[in-house]
């Protein structure tokens, strides 16, 4: 597996994660972009992921919902601000449970030779403390496992 990438700038209040994929731009936007596979790399694995809304045009909202094998739900939700196919989109992020602290997400992809693209994932916080706080959640964990998944799910529909 690839490894990611994060850079963390707190006086702007941004993380950057990014991870080069065997994969074209093309086939990546369709992989974050199909509520049929997104299911399949989205979040832990230990975690069913249901993806409840998914309304993919500016001005539409997403909704998923992650279910533990014990009973509990989490839920997360946004707003497409830009939709570019296959290079940017752009979206609103908010964990349910946690209202009202909103993270606005840059999510690009890049060809690179040989048929591979550059994800860069950008997320600018509204204060220093949430950004914190989305450090602190184990965010880059969670992150380097979704995309663990995301590269597995690339290997098995190659």
């Amino acid at each position: 597996m690839s490894s990611n990438n994060l850079v963390v700038n707190r006086e702007a209040k941004t993380t950057v994660m990014s991870r080069v994929f065997s994969a074209t731009p093309e086939r990546l936007w369709r992989i974050y972009t199909d509520p049929a596979l997104i299911p399949r790399w989205w979040g832990p694995g230990r975690l069913t992921t249901v993806v409840d809304t998914m309304d993919l045009r500016v001005g539409g909202k997403w909704r998923y919902v992650q279910h533990e094998a014990g009973g509990e739900s989490y839920a997360f939700r946004g707003e497409y601000k830009v939709v570019d196919p296959p290079t940017l989109l752009v979206a609103t992020f908010e964990f349910e449970p946690m209202a009202g602290h909103i993270i606005t997400e840059w999510y690009s992809f890049e060809a690179q030779p040989g048929g591979k693209t550059l994800v860069k994932v950008t997320s600018s916080y509204e204060t220093v403390e949430d950004l914190d706080g989305m450090l602190q959640s184990g965010m880059e964990d969670g992150a380097t496992e979704t995309w663990d998944r995301l590269e597995a799910l690339l290997l098995e529909t190659a």
